[in-house]
């Protein structure tokens, strides 16, 4: 007997491109709410240095559709300065009103397992209700103690299709994981979502852009990319 097919992945959805830039991309994410994990706000490799009221009516718009949203925060492997770090998040929530935060950027080492401890901590204490690290790759595993969803996977397509899931991610629920892949060719978006799922990662974001920037680019629509078979 066929066995049945996998349940749809859900996505966690980094868009970096500005409202007024592709308005459409954001509509687009608005009218799949239900879809959605979550979706990262970027306005320049974090908050930016004054508050955008482009970027504030899209977070206001997002919200209304119950999308929860990610503040970016460029963490640089453990070396950027905690205050820093944090001084991003408090402009996020301020500004935009996030519900939580995405730890771009993220070390995957023991060594750095106090430090990112501590940025979750203080992130949760400026209100942040959602934890997310992404070191891009599987960690040691003490990260997974730390936050919510980790991002164990970020690359090409091409790398995706060779890509192994750690033994111990295992013992955690698909739920707590994501992969993020690029560059991947149309009508391939639906075997990320299988590969995802078959890996334990409940969540990803699969899309057809590569360069500096693949991430200017929402999923596209369809069933394609949510991991649903035919």
């Amino acid at each position: 007997m066929k066995p049945p097919p996998p349940p749809p992945g859900r996505l966690l959805v980094p868009l970096y491109v500005h409202p007024t830039v592709d308005p459409l991309a954001w509509q687009a994410l608005r009218a799949r709410a239900r879809q959605l994990y979550a979706v990262v706000l970027n306005r320049a490799d974090g908050p930016g240095r004054h508050r955008d009221p482009h970027f504030r009516a899209t977070a206001h718009a997002l919200r209304a559709a119950g999308v929860r949203l990610l503040g970016y925060v460029d963490t640089d492997y453990g070396r950027r300065p905690r205050r820093a770090v944090l001084a991003a998040v408090w402009r996020h929530r301020r500004w935009y009103g996030v519900d939580g935060v995405f730890y771009d950027q993220s070390a995957d080492r023991a060594a750095h397992l106090p430090r990112y401890r501590a940025l979750v901590r203080g992130a949760r204490l400026l209100g942040a209700r959602t934890a997310v690290l992404n070191p891009g790759t599987h960690p040691h595993p003490g990260y997974a103690d730390i936050a919510d969803v980790l991002v164990t996977f970020e690359g090409h397509w091409r790398t995706y299709q060779q890509v192994r899931a750690a033994e111990w991610t295992a013992r955690h629920p698909p739920r707590r994981f994501c992969h993020l892949v690029y560059g991947v060719p149309e009508g391939q978006r639906g075997r990320v979502a299988r590969t995802a799922y078959d890996l334990g990662a409940a969540l990803h974001c699969a899309v057809p852009g590569e360069g500096s920037n693949p991430w200017r680019y929402p999923p596209s629509g369809g069933s394609d990319d949510m991991g649903e078979n035919g």
